[in-house]
């Protein structure tokens, strides 16, 4: 047996496993969307002419987006931290980080809801300390939604940040102040163009993971911020409407697939011009 022969029955197990998996699913409700109540586009005519899911579709970019500029906002500082502090502060700040990885989704959603209702600790203390007279709503609505998902997926932006800021030598930044740049101009022409490929691989997880988020939507956002996946379990689970389901998930996922696609071509378009 040859080597390619090796290789390809090496394969088998991993094809076997995307084809059960995966594929097999994804043409199942293909297959559905297309095909019921009767042969046709009609349910993805009627995702795409009706407001109330044009609504959905919208509040899951916004809030995919929204929870993607936060996470890099909060996640910049702290791998930076990571990267400069010394060796034990830098163990912890990892620790810290790593905590979400270690407690369900549904635990942490349960937290924050407990943390942020009207009585909960947040509102007790800002009344306790007289900086608001009445507790504040700051859950069941887009707040507490992005807070939990932030928290929840930080850890995704973090870590690819740190990675290449890493290996970033810091003379490239010395020299630049050296040559009469001041440090703010240093780190926006410098540093943080070389800090591009962590951001952009941070941003794309953390986008494409929150596109697809059901819990911590569902237990700390509001009516107006239900996410498409919240929608399709509404219609399978209360109204067992499988093919406009299947045509929500197949919208999802071709959304999901494109915007990869684009992020992956702008890499190599930028690869290409340097």
């Amino acid at each position: 047996m040859t080597a390619g022969n090796r290789t390809l029955w090496l394969l088998i197990p991993a094809v076997l496993l995307i084809g059960v998996c995966f594929l097999y699913p994804v043409s199942w409700l293909l297959q559905r969307s297309v095909s019921e109540p009767v042969w046709g586009l009609q349910n993805y005519i009627t995702i795409f002419s009706k407001s109330i899911y044009l609504g959905v579709l919208w509040n899951t970019i916004a809030i995919a987006g929204a929870t993607t500029i936060l996470c890099a906002l909060i996640g910049f500082p702290v791998a930076y931290s990571m990267v400069h502090a010394r060796p034990w502060i830098r163990k912890l700040l990892i620790f810290v980080v790593l905590i979400p990885f270690w407690t369900s989704i549904l635990v942490r959603s349960f937290a924050w809801l407990v943390i942020l209702q009207r009585g909960g600790i947040i509102n007790d203390i800002l009344v306790g300390i007289g900086m608001i007279a009445e507790p504040l709503d700051i859950v069941y609505n887009r707040f507490g939604v992005l807070l939990g998902m932030v928290q929840v997926l930080l850890p995704f932006m973090v870590f690819p940040l740190y990675s290449v800021m890493a290996r970033i030598d810091g003379s490239f930044f010395r020299a630049a102040t050296n040559l009469g740049a001041t440090p703010i101009r240093a780190f926006f022409r410098v540093y943080l163009p070389l800090c591009l490929p962590g951001l952009g691989t941070g941003a794309m997880l953390v986008f494409i993971i929150a596109l697809g988020y059901f819990i911590t939507p569902a237990l700390l956002g509001g009516r107006g911020d239900t996410m498409i996946a919240q929608l399709i379990f509404e219609r399978i689970d209360e109204f067992g409407d499988w093919p406009l389901a299947s045509a929500l998930a197949i919208v999802l996922l071709i959304g999901t697939g494109l915007l990869f696609a684009i992020i992956k071509g702008v890499s190599k378009l930028r690869r290409g011009r340097i």
